[in-house]
C-alpha cells in the first residue's frame, strides 16, 4: 500500500520519472492516468514487475525538445490500480507517497528517464498523523467559492464541507487548472498548512482575473 512506507529510507533511491506538465501528484493524492506511449508502457511494465513506484515531475525551460529539463522537485507515487484496455493502453492510478528532489539523472539504457531521488527534506510526507486545524476550512471554502463563482461553476458543497482537509486541499491543488509554475509552488510548499495558504491565494487571484479571461475549457481531473 502507498502508506506502508514509514521512512524516506524505505523508498527506492532510483526511480523512473514521467515528465508531464500540469499533472500534479501530491502525497496521498490519487492521479488517474491513461498510458499509451510505448516508452511509458515499458515504464509501467517495469514498475509493475518491481516496487510500482513512479516519479511524476514537471519540466522547466531548457534541454532538448525530446528531452526537456526537469523541475528539481517531483512526487513519487505507487501504482495502486491497473487495467489494460483492448487496444493496449494502460489505465492506472498513482497514489502519491512522498516528494523528492532530483539528486542526479542517470544515463540509463531504458527508453524512459530515471533519476536518483533524495527524499530526506520531505520526510514529513510520510507522517500520516499530521493534521491541519479545522479552522482553515472556512478560508479554503471561501476561496473556492470565489474561484467557482468567477467561472460560473457549481460544486457539491456538502461533500466539500465533510471531506478531510488534507484530501480537499490536495484534490483541489491537483484538479484546478493552475499554471505550471503555480502547480510547482503548490508541490513545493513545505507543509500542508503552507499549501493551503498558497492554494487559497491562487484561488482568489484566479477569481479576480476570471472576468478578464475567456472561459477555460481545460478539463478538470477527478
Amino acid at each position: 500500500m502507498a502508506g506502508s512506507y514509514l521512512h524516506a529510507t524505505d523508498l527506492p533511491q532510483v526511480i523512473p520519472v514521467f515528465p508531464v506538465d500540469g499533472a500534479l501528484l501530491l502525497p496521498r493524492g490519487m492521479l488517474p492516468m491513461n498510458i499509451f506511449e510505448p516508452r511509458y508502457l515499458n515504464m509501467i511494465d517495469d514498475a509493475m514487475a518491481g516496487d510500482r513506484i513512479i516519479g511524476m515531475i514537471q519540466t522547466r525551460p531548457g534541454g532538448e525538445r525530446t528531452r526537456p529539463a526537469l523541475q528539481a522537485v517531483g512526487c513519487a507515487g505507487r501504482i495502486t490500480s491497473y487495467a489494460e484496455t483492448a487496444d493496449g493502453r494502460y489505465l492506472i492510478t498513482l497514489t502519491g507517497v512522498c516528494r523528492f528532489r532530483i539528486a542526479d539523472e542517470l544515463s540509463a539504457p531504458s527508453p524512459y528517464r530515471q533519476v536518483r531521488a533524495a527524499y530526506g527534506e520531505f520526510d514529513v510526507d510520510l507522517d500520516t498523523t499530521v493534521e491541519l486545524e479545522e479552522s482553515a476550512r472556512g478560508g479554503l471554502l471561501d476561496g473556492l467559492k470565489a474561484y467557482l463563482d468567477g467561472r460560473g461553476l457549481e460544486l457539491d458543497w456538502n461533500q466539500a464541507k465533510d471531506a478531510p482537509l488534507e484530501a480537499l486541499i490536495n484534490s483541489l491543488s491537483m484538479a484546478l487548472p493552475f499554471e505550471i509554475s503555480e502547480k510547482q509552488a503548490l508541490l513545493e510548499a513545505p507543509t500542508l498548512a503552507d499549501r493551503c495558504t498558497a492554494l487559497v491565494a491562487l484561488m482568489h487571484i484566479g477569481a479576480a482575473s476570471s472576468g478578464d479571461e475567456d472561459d477555460d475549457d481545460t478539463p478538470v481531473m477527478q
